[in-house]
């Protein structure tokens, strides 16, 4: 987070949502954790790993390895969003920053897939934070989609799936969906070494999604133990940074 974001003119930047574009998800007790992190409830991750419910449906998916971004429709515009919830152009790093003009060159495809008051929210992997991608993978993309938002509400699996990729975006690759659960043992498998995005080193988990009842009941993640969080951004690495996708 940067709450400090200022705009081109210096001004203190806004939040076109009036808050955060994303949230955090609870870890699995198996993940490894860091500050400001938290576990799921033990009955949560009983229901994806062991036990579900009579009617749940859990989705696991590929977790990536970038910054978190969004494109919202507030009001007809089209506003690329950092995770915290300013606008792109208003970021304090430079790869934030790069979201913005991607997201212009693709003002067409984003208005034809959201509504007033959506967004869809994704990984953003141009510059290497922790992993390491590459981009002539056939999977690759450097915005890979998980979520989209209806105010506050996720949308259903099915209708985000169809809609995306009318749209013609890629979204994170799924390595399960049915009633049954999904150990960790089994996504990490599914997944190793490098998973379905491009990635050059060990992918770093995956993240679970629990829908019943016409809804969204909650996420959970897994982060495997030896993963570094960004490495290769040049805040923490002192050295140049790398990137996945140069900048258009």
């Amino acid at each position: 987070p940067h709450p400090g974001a200022r705009t081109m003119s210096g001004e203190k930047a806004t939040k076109p949502l009036g808050g955060k574009a994303y949230g955090s998800i609870g870890h699995l007790p198996q993940s490894r954790t860091g500050p400001g992190d938290w576990h799921v409830h033990e009955g949560q991750a009983r229901i994806c790993l062991e036990a579900p419910r009579r009617g749940d449906r859990i989705i696991v998916t590929e977790k990536l390895d970038g910054a978190c971004m969004s494109v919202a429709n507030v009001d007809g515009e089209i506003v690329p969003l950092t995770r915290a919830g300013y606008r792109a152009q208003d970021g304090a790093y430079e790869h934030l920053r790069a979201f913005a003009p991607y997201v212009e060159r693709r003002r067409a495809q984003f208005s034809a897939l959201l509504a007033p008051g959506e967004r869809v929210c994704g990984e953003w992997l141009a510059m290497a934070h922790g992993t390491l991608y590459s981009a002539v993978h056939p999977a690759a993309s450097p915005f890979v989609v998980f979520d989209i938002f209806r105010g506050k509400t996720r949308v259903l699996r099915d209708e985000f799936m169809r809609r995306t990729s009318d749209a013609g975006l890629v979204s994170a690759h799924c390595l399960h969906d049915s009633p049954e659960p999904f150990s960790v043992e089994s996504a990490m498998e599914a997944i190793f070494p490098y998973g379905f995005h491009g990635a050059t080193e060990f992918v770093e988990g995956a993240v679970w999604r629990v829908e019943r009842e016409g809804r969204v009941d909650f996420l959970a993640k897994y982060v495997r133990h030896d993963k570094v969080d960004g490495k290769y951004l040049p805040n923490i690495s002192a050295k140049a940074a790398i990137w996945n996708w140069r900048a258009e």
